[in-house]
């Protein structure tokens, strides 16, 4: 998961992300008002596994119920998620490796659902001015964060550009469409003498 500078850690969305299903639901919620009947079609996942965490998500306050509605002799209950979930480098320091290993594991496998279903879709290569850039770097502490304060920047922008978007299309009434935006910095393994930095050659494709 994303990481902000200025944002506060909350230890009920810290426990909500360390379970796939739940980081599921919750990603789910934070796009769309759902009810645990669509969620379950969507993610392919039993009705009462569903159910069971956002009962779990409920408890935490990470999610609101927002609207029942009766559906043959039963009643549909309709969620959205209360804030989105992202932590302060501080705080996020601050927790147990084991819960920042289990929560970045979740963030990972949405990421790779995200991108597997774009490209099965043909979605991934729809549009030429899509990006995709793989860049290895050489830094000491200093640029690392330097990069970090870039990255938190670039977020920022992200949800003024999404804000405005979101203006546009009420005023003009069109649907838009879905995009995914994945920002990622980390400690690459790779031996110095291995570093493109060193030979000149940095990699990046649209």
């Amino acid at each position: 998961m994303n990481s902000k500078k200025d944002g506060l850690v909350d230890p009920r969305v810290a426990k909500a992300l360390s379970h796939p299903l739940r980081a599921h639901v919750l990603t789910i919620l934070n796009e769309r008002v759902a009810s645990p009947n669509q969620m379950s079609e969507a993610l392919g996942e039993p009705l009462g596994n569903v159910s069971y965490h956002v009962k779990a998500l409920l408890d935490l306050e990470c999610i609101e119920l927002v609207s029942t509605t009766p559906r043959r002799g039963a009643v549909e209950h309709f969620y959205r998620a209360i804030e989105r979930p992202y932590f302060s480098d501080r705080d996020w320091s601050r927790l147990p490796k084991s819960l920042r290993r289990a929560i970045s594991d979740v963030g990972l496998q949405l990421i790779w659902d995200d991108v597997t279903e774009s490209v099965e879709s043909g979605t991934f290569e729809s549009r030429t001015d899509r990006n995709l850039s793989r860049y290895p770097l050489v830094l000491d502490e200093q640029g690392w964060e330097e990069l970090g304060s870039l990255l938190a920047g670039i977020f920022d922008e992200t949800v003024r550009i999404e804000s405005e978007s979101a203006s546009r299309l009420a005023d003009s009434g069109e649907d838009g469409f879905n995009a995914k935006l994945v920002v990622m910095s980390f400690e690459s393994p790779e031996a110095k003498s291995d570093n493109p930095a060193k030979k000149g050659k940095k990699a990046k494709t649209r």
